[in-house]
C-alpha cells in the first residue's frame, strides 16, 4: 500500500481530520502527516512520544485479540481533538486526529472505506 497517497486521501475525505499518518510496529513514519495550515498542538518530542504510547497500547491489545477477535480502532477523547487508532493487520497502525466536533462514525467510516479501497 501507498501510505503517503492513503493518508492524503483520508485528509482530503473530511476537512475536520486535522492529522493522518502510518507507521509501523517500529515507530518509523510510513506516510501522512498533517493538513496544511493546520497547527500542532504537540511538539516534535511530544508527538514521538504520543506515537511510542499508541504503538506500545497496539501491541497490548494484539495479544488481547486471542480472546476478544481483532481491535479495529480506538478512541481517546481530549478538550480539543479526537484522537483515532486504527490497526492496519498486524504490522501498522494508523493515527488519525480530528476536531473535536467531527462525527466519529463519519470518521470512521470514511477511514475503513478508503483503506479497503488502497487494499486492491
Amino acid at each position: 500500500m501507498n501510505y503517503e497517497n492513503f493518508c492524503t486521501q483520508i485528509l482530503e475525505s473530511d476537512p475536520k481530520i486535522r492529522f493522518a499518518t502510518a507507521y509501523d510496529e517500529w515507530a518509523v513514519r510510513l506516510g501522512g502527516g498533517i493538513r496544511k495550515g493546520v497547527s500542532n498542538l504537540l511538539s516534535d518530542h511530544s508527538e514521538n512520544e504520543l506515537v511510542n504510547l499508541s504503538v506500545m497500547d497496539w501491541k497490548a491489545r494484539k495479544e488481547m485479540s486471542k480472546w476478544l477477535g481483532k481491535t479495529i480502532y480506538t478512541l481517546a477523547e481530549y478538550d480539543k481533538i479526537k484522537r483515532f487508532s486504527f490497526y492496519l493487520g498486524d504490522d501498522n497502525l494508523l493515527l488519525v486526529s480530528t476536531e473535536k466536533d467531527a462525527d466519529t462514525n463519519q470518521i470512521v467510516d470514511k477511514v475503513i472505506k478508503l483503506y479497503y479501497k488502497n487494499q486492491n
